[in-house]
């Protein structure tokens, strides 16, 4: 399962590296641009989880934006020292809160609230290679998502490109399954 897992995740990255940098410009504008779609309650009172992507990863600061336009709270993840475990949150306030942190991730500079934050958070975007028909999501393989969200009641939305849903993905019994997909072309989709 781990070596199936590994050599999908390597396929993923080299499709999405094949991406033209254009490409993935448009792509991020697109996924900024559904913020306004949005098929949850996105107002002054509701707290948003969600993550700055990196490398090839699909979308960019302005998803993030799109979001405090709307009046939301957003709070993205740090990465705690040590082994895997839940993540730390910081309240998101600009492109010019991030500093890279741990792997060389950007992550805010603000004061921590703790892995618990994510307990207000009612909408998380987490990022994904891929995401199946069922709702199995396929990241990076450290599980700091799953350790996340073991339980929670929030709406999941995983961001991937339009060709990364994809019918099944292999699954452990801890993955924790996404409701929703965000592409670039499709907008917000119901998984599962």
């Amino acid at each position: 399962m781990r070596s199936t897992k590994r050599r999908l995740r390597v396929e993923f990255e080299e499709r999405r590296g094949a991406k033209s940098f254009a490409t993935r410009k448009r792509a991020a504008g697109n996924l900024a641009d559904w913020v306004a779609s949005a098929p949850f309650r996105l107002e002054y009172d509701v707290t948003v989880a969600a993550y700055v992507p990196i490398g090839t990863e699909p979308g960019s600061p302005a998803l993030l934006d799109a979001l405090i336009d709307r009046g939301v709270t957003v709070i993205v993840p740090v990465v705690p020292p040590g082994e895997p475990a839940a993540l730390d949150w910081v309240r998101y306030d600009g492109a010019d809160s991030l500093a890279r942190g741990r792997w060389g991730l950007l992550e805010p500079t603000g004061d921590r609230l703790g892995a618990h934050a994510i307990d207000a958070a009612a909408v998380v975007f987490v990022p994904a290679y891929a995401v199946d028909k069922t709702g199995n999501r396929l990241g990076r393989g450290a599980g700091y998502y799953d350790r996340t969200l073991a339980g929670r009641s929030a709406e999941i939305i995983a961001v991937v490109y339009d060709d990364e849903i994809v019918e099944s993905l292999p699954t452990d019994p801890h993955d924790v399954r996404v409701g929703w997909a965000l592409t670039p072309d499709g907008g917000f989709r119901r998984i599962g």
